[in-house]
């Protein structure tokens, strides 16, 4: 992407600061060829819907989910000082923070004319930062662009009616001309890896809900203290509101991006996350498509995957959980990842930093995977409380009419930006 190929807009948005970004976010729901049919807001738009362009959807998918160059890394951890604390699971940092540099998510968008995936999950830096710490922001975006894979043609089949989405969102969401960001997280890996935290910091699992310990504990004494434990309850639970984190904030990034960009849209949960996934049971509704499974003993289908696109870390993805542990302490430790040595880094000597973190051991890899099948076998399913697959939060980008707003507000319901966002962006009409 050239210079030459930006609008002004783009320019504009680079000077765009941040408290004027804080300050002034807002959810602007309203956009052209929009109508809200009856009460106190009965308005319906003279404006022919107009889609984002190219650079536009980029430039908010990139805000909600793209690579800004290298992690940097947990420095020291007194339990098993001086190595390198490797709890970290990319070597790639993004837009938005992830526990410990887990990093499970990835990000999908949809528009009028696909289904999408923004694959930057376990991508290298994209360019190194110049020494004043900036990254060039057209260099990102042509990075971002090769990042983005097709899923299918057309926009996400998510009916606008509950209870697929919610009523106060029927008539605004993934609308023609609007684009919806979704980050989507791999919640049996986040537990993985929390497992793998746990037995590097002393602790393992414990069963509270059958209120009994994981058989077969007691052979890894050596090890650790099998009397302190965490319950599955809890692990799970501060996994899941953990995973919710990094959803929200690479949602609340692009929800910025959209203040210096003058675009509508804001952030939600009004969607049903079964429906969205795909595992709503509806054949007419197969939103992202991803593979789940029912079972009499859980409230709610169990999500697990999309083939080739974004695979969950237990069955039918892997064999065993053992499968899934080795797959874990690959993408840590193997070609690529944070702690093999000859992946790159920002660091005058990243061979040195990444080769002082200690590789699992055979005997932490069967500690790991005795719990987590654990907790598969008595469950039906990894994590055995709560979802595989898992997505609350979504990003809407659109353009505003400005009638609306005007109509029913005092000034100062938009920004310069939404004011100028047609002429600077879209300077053709």
């Amino acid at each position: 992407m050239k210079t030459a190929d930006l609008p002004d807009g783009f320019r504009d948005m680079l000077s765009f600061g941040l408290v004027d970004a804080l300050l002034g976010r807002r959810s602007r729901r309203f956009f052209m060829g929009a109508e809200i049919p009856d009460g106190v807001f009965k308005y319906k738009s003279r404006f022919a819907t107009v889609p984002l362009t190219e650079p536009e959807t980029l430039l908010i998918v990139a805000a909600c989910g793209g690579n800004t160059a290298w992690h940097h890394m947990i420095f020291r951890a007194a339990r098993y000082a001086p190595h390198l604390s490797n709890y970290a699971a990319a070597a790639g940092g993004r837009t938005f923070p992830s526990s410990a540099g887990f990093h499970t998510s990835q990000t999908f968008f949809t528009d009028d004319d696909g289904v999408y995936v923004l694959d930057t999950r376990d991508a290298e830096a994209f360019a190194e930062r110049a020494g004043d710490g900036s990254l060039d922001p057209e260099a990102f975006l042509g990075s971002m662009r090769r990042r983005v894979r097709t899923i299918r043609d057309g926009r996400l089949q998510l009916p606008a009616a509950v209870p697929c989405v919610e009523p106060h969102n029927t008539w605004v969401v993934n609308h023609p001309g609007t684009l919806l960001v979704t980050p989507v997280g791999d919640l049996s890996q986040h537990v993985l890896l929390n497992l793998c935290y746990m037995l590097q910091n002393g602790l393992v699992l414990t069963d509270d809900i059958h209120r009994r310990p994981i058989p077969g504990i007691d052979a890894f004494r050596g090890m650790v203290d099998v009397n302190n434990t965490w319950p599955i309850t809890f692990v799970e639970q501060w996994s899941l509101a953990e995973l919710t984190t990094e959803l929200a904030t690479g949602c609340y990034a692009g929800a910025l991006m959209l203040q210096a960009m003058g675009l509508g849209g804001w952030m939600f949960n009004g969607i049903d996350a079964f429906s969205y996934l795909g595992a709503s049971g509806n054949p007419d509704v197969p939103g992202l498509g991803f593979r789940y499974d029912t079972n009499d003993r859980w409230p709610y289908p169990n999500p697990t995957g999309l083939s080739g696109v974004m695979e969950g870390f237990c069955p039918p993805h892997y064999p065993d959980m053992r499968a899934a542990v080795d797959a874990v302490c690959e993408r840590k430790f193997g070609p690529g990842g944070p702690f093999h040595p000859d992946t790159p880094g920002p660091w005058n000597d990243s061979r040195a930093v990444r080769g002082a973190a200690r590789a699992h051991s055979e005997e932490f890899r069967a500690c790991v995977a005795l719990q987590a099948q654990y907790v598969l076998d008595t469950f039906g399913k990894f994590p055995g409380t709560v979802p595989s697959i898992f997505a609350i939060m979504h990003l809407q980008a659109h353009h505003l009419d400005l009638e609306f707003y005007d109509r029913f507000f005092k000034p100062g319901a938009y920004l310069k930006t939404h004011a100028d966002h047609m002429k600077n962006w879209h300077p053709a009409g």
